[in-house]
């Protein structure tokens, strides 16, 4: 339950860091790509075994790594597209309904229990997600350039269900440091090449704060990753459990952090997603 916590609060975290880019004007793309370099250098450095460019190429997770590399700075893309377009509420909503993929994904693939408590309380966390992220004066509208949210749906779901998959059936014990770092390694080369691509285009100026920004984001980045991995190799715990309340945690979090540190407002209905998410963590975490 440690992991679970330590990767809610490092999630958490990194709303934090993006609120904070927006105040201190600091590029977001290129401090995204620092942050992949920063990751990648952390795990293949905190990593047990011995990295072996060949034996690594080998593994039998390589291909997914690949793959959930070029995932993870794609919908990064699309999210900044969908908060520009349709608003932060819409691209908050489309991102943690996606809950929904994986947890189902666990249920028919992996045969996790589906008792009526336990699918009450995914529904209000799923209701909860909602409330919470619909801010007050906010023009939440999905069915507007409906394409888009819904890939940013689609992605999202897609990357936490391919991680828990491929941490079941080809991590070892170990390889957790050495499979995130390579995921991170492939997000950064992806990054570099929409930046080259930007810098041959003339759209790209440099900002130093990114270098900065994109240390810490990469550190906090990485823990992320690092402890839901943690957490899904824990026997005691469901995926379809794990993947419900750190969604719905991190909205509530975020919420209230946005609240007291930011000083956002929160309508009526923010606070009682809030209550409604505390009411479906418990009914989760009990089932």
């Amino acid at each position: 339950m440690i992991y679970l916590l330590f990767s809610i609060l490092s999630s958490t975290a990194i709303f934090v860091l993006f609120k904070l880019f927006d105040r201190y004007q600091i590029n977001t793309l290129q401090a995204i790509v620092v942050n992949y370099v920063t990751a990648s250098i952390m795990g293949f450095s905190l990593s047990s075994k011995p990295f072996n460019v060949s034996e690594t190429i080998q593994s039998e997770w390589f291909l997914g790594a690949i793959a959930l590399g070029m995932l993870f700075i794609s919908i990064f893309n699309i999210m900044a597209i969908v908060s520009q377009r349709n608003g932060l509420s819409v691209a908050s909503v489309a991102t943690k309904m996606s809950v929904v993929i994986p947890v189902i994904f666990g249920i028919y693939v992996y045969g996790e229990s589906t008792g009526l408590q336990k699918l009450f309380g995914i529904l209000l966390a799923l209701v909860a997600v909602v409330l919470v992220s619909v801010k007050p004066r906010s023009n939440f509208q999905l069915k507007n350039k409906f394409l888009l949210p819904f890939l940013l749906f689609l992605g999202s779901g897609i990357i936490d269900t391919s991680i828990k998959y491929i941490e079941t059936y080809y991590i070892e014990d170990n390889g957790i440091p050495l499979f995130s770092a390579t995921i991170f390694c492939f997000a950064a080369i992806n990054g570099f090449s929409v930046l080259i691509y930007k810098k041959l285009k003339g759209e790209l100026k440099f900002n130093k704060l990114s270098l900065v920004g994109g240390f810490v984001l990469g550190i906090v980045n990485y823990a992320s990753i690092y402890y839901l991995l943690k957490a899904l190799d824990h026997e005691s715990l469901e995926s379809s459990t794990i993947f419900t309340v750190n969604n719905v945690a991190i909205v509530m979090l975020s919420g209230l952090i946005g609240f007291i540190l930011f000083k956002e407002k929160l309508s009526i209905k923010n606070w009682l997603g809030v209550v409604v998410a505390i009411l479906s963590i418990l009914l989760v975490t009990l089932a």
